[in-house]
């Protein structure tokens, strides 16, 4: 496995964690810290072995504070625009990594952290979680694609809230509006994030794959189009073996055994 200077990056299993290691910096993504985790996805896409990831962030007080503003302050127009698109390349790949990778948000997660989580299948908090994106009080706006998933995952309104007022919320409320799916206290965050990966694990593997592909996919069709993309999926799942094992389990009253296929 290869090793990296910003990254914290170690295989349990069919699970990655991916932890994010600036702890000085409260763990802040500089332009090396973007090139290492799309190195880290890229490899954990082509790797069979790894059927899920974790992304986390060092320390207790951070998952990832924003972006490095020492370097972000130095960009011309034009190099602004290139670093906000190298951001949303890498987040819109690990949007559709084709496996469920799950952000476990642990101290401020803000600007670009709220944007790589945002990225995530679904994301968990500890209770000390404070979460924002604050862009528009140093004069900018969210540049990794923080304007174009919030409001997907919240809805407009309070996505514009917090985007205009750039000011932050707690774990608690994170949870309320549907931001993150589990609150739990700090020291539980990653054993239980785990569990929660680990179920979906269990499930069948070209199922779990399928599933996230027609769910993205759809967010971008007309429901009619959808449909008829899920109905495809579905149908192209009768024809393995995971199926005919799933099915079998459920009527033998026994664990299935999935192989993939």
């Amino acid at each position: 496995m290869a090793t990296y200077e910003n990254l914290l990056v170690e295989q349990s299993g069919a699970v990655l964690t991916v932890t994010v290691n600036r702890e000085k910096a409260l763990n802040a993504l500089n332009k090396q810290t973007l090139g290492e985790l799309r190195a880290a996805f890229t490899a954990a896409q082509a790797d069979p072995t790894v059927r899920g990831v974790l992304v986390t962030g060092a320390g207790p007080k951070a998952f990832v504070a924003g972006a490095d503003i020492r370097e972000l302050k130095e960009n011309t127009p034009l190099s602004a625009k290139h670093i906000a698109r190298v951001g949303q390349e890498l987040f819109s790949f690990i949007e559709r990594l084709g496996k469920p990778v799950i952000a476990a948000i642990n101290g401020f997660c803000l600007g670009g952290g709220l944007e790589l989580a945002s990225a995530c299948t679904f994301r968990t908090a500890s209770k000390n979680a404070l979460l924002g994106l604050p862009e528009v009080k140093l004069g900018v706006i969210p540049g990794y694609g923080g304007t174009q998933r919030l409001p997907r995952l919240v809805g407009i309104g309070r996505a514009t809230e917090l985007i205009l007022t750039g000011e932050p919320i707690g774990a608690d409320e994170a949870h309320r509006i549907g931001l993150v799916n589990h609150v739990f206290e700090p020291a539980e965050l990653l054993p239980k994030t785990r569990a929660i990966l680990d179920k979906i694990l269990e499930r069948g593997p070209v199922a779990v794959r399928f599933a996230l592909e027609v769910c993205y996919r759809g967010m971008d069709m007309p429901l009619d189009e959808g449909l008829n993309a899920e109905s495809n999926l579905f149908g192209l799942l009768c024809t393995t073996s995971d199926m005919r094992e799933g099915m079998a389990a459920f009527l033998e009253k026994r664990p299935a055994q999935f192989k993939g296929e």
